[in-house]
């Protein structure tokens, strides 16, 4: 088998594409992967919706007063995946003020000697169930640790094919965010990327947090600010104004910087919203908890407010439907009006739970300790 097909077999299991999705697909309910009871996230109760905060704040959080959202948009700019608003209600909690930096992801690493996805070997046994059946075993060579790179090319391409951008680069993990020769000596403030689903998680326990919902985590990027499409009103740039870090220019040959950065930026760069929280809008894609369903807003009951989501009990994205995949939040860097303009608080993505790439980060929360209810 040519090493070609061998990568683009790799791709397929662990990329994202950013086209728009065909409004019908057919036979979707017989390819839903069916999520067991150990897998879901346990409820949390007892929780307090406060517009004061809760005893002392956990060092380098914020306080999230909860409170009733409309979820979802039905703006223009909205993609497919975050039609049909619907009313949200969620509690109260703390969540980290910037996205997990390089030195914070280091302090865990040195306590636990924790390896991330990207810095083991890949599991065939593991990949080929989100592959078709009967997919061939690449070689050993191809399934050496590594992660996704972008790798802009010099000329414009066609933006229906991802590949022209997204290069598997082995030895590329959180260390090594561009590959084996590259470091992050210097950018201790930088938040950490190449992080898979899992690696989120377990950074999150070791803290005594967790990961947050889709629903908290778009409630906490609108600060506040409710009915605009962007987090901080109805223009991306106000007065040519750069609010978040994302892609200005040509995708993805010729990135004119004109927010200052051709790449993830330091936190705390841009200002925060009226919660205190940086970045929640452009610089590194973030993970949610939520499972990705690709319809899962159609069935939403319009007429009622949803207490605490927390998403679907399936994953299916039909473009790739053998995937298990969450949904990540927040746009990036790489976000540009011309493809991919996912800089939006409603704004959503599937991603494979093992895949990381090199604009994909996370944050955390924390519960707030009460025994008030609603």
């Amino acid at each position: 088998m040519k090493i070609k097909l061998l990568l683009a077999t790799l791709l397929l299991s662990i990329t994202f594409s950013c086209e728009k999705k065909k409004a019908e697909i057919e036979n979707e309910t017989s390819k839903h992967h069916e999520v067991s009871s150990k897998e879901k996230e346990p409820d949390h109760t007892n929780k307090l919706i406060s517009q004061e905060p809760v005893g002392d704040a956990p060092k380098g959080m914020v306080w999230i007063p909860g409170g009733e959202f409309i979820m979802g948009s039905n703006h223009e700019s909205a993609g497919p995946a975050e039609m049909n608003e619907h009313k949200v209600k969620v509690f109260s909690f703390w969540m980290d003020e910037t996205e997990v930096t390089n030195a914070e992801f280091k302090k865990f690493v040195d306590a636990t000697g924790y390896l991330t996805v990207a810095e083991r070997p890949i599991d065939w046994e593991e990949m080929k169930k989100q592959l078709p059946p009967n997919t061939p075993k690449p070689d050993d060579e191809v399934l050496k640790p590594g992660s996704l790179v972008f790798t802009p090319p010099a000329n414009p391409v066609s933006l229906h094919d991802y590949s022209q951008w997204w290069s598997w680069v082995h030895g590329a993990d959180w260390k090594h965010p561009k590959g084996p020769d590259s470091s992050i000596e210097g950018k201790d403030n930088y938040p950490v990327v190449h992080i898979a689903y899992e690696d989120a998680e377990a950074y999150a326990k070791w803290a005594g947090k967790r990961l947050p919902t889709e629903a908290e985590w778009e409630f906490a990027s609108r600060g506040g600010n409710e009915n605009h499409p962007f987090a901080w009103g109805d223009e991306l740039t106000p007065d040519n104004k750069y609010l978040a870090n994302f892609f200005q220019g040509d995708f993805p040959y010729n990135n004119t910087s004109k927010d200052g950065f051709d790449n993830a930026a330091p936190v705390k760069t841009f200002s925060p919203n009226d919660y205190g929280l940086y970045d929640m809008i452009g610089n590194v894609w973030e993970w949610s908890t939520d499972f990705y369903n690709h319809n899962s807003n159609e069935h939403m009951n319009h007429n009622k407010v949803e207490v605490d989501p927390k998403g679907p009990d399936t994953s299916y994205d039909p473009s790739e439907p053998f995937a298990m995949k969450r949904v990540i939040k927040g746009g990036s860097y790489l976000c540009s009006d011309q493809y991919c303009s996912n800089y939006r608080p409603s704004a959503r993505m599937a991603t494979s739970t093992d895949s990381g790439q090199e604009h994909l980060g996370f944050r955390c929360v924390k519960d707030v300790e009460t025994k008030e209810s609603m």
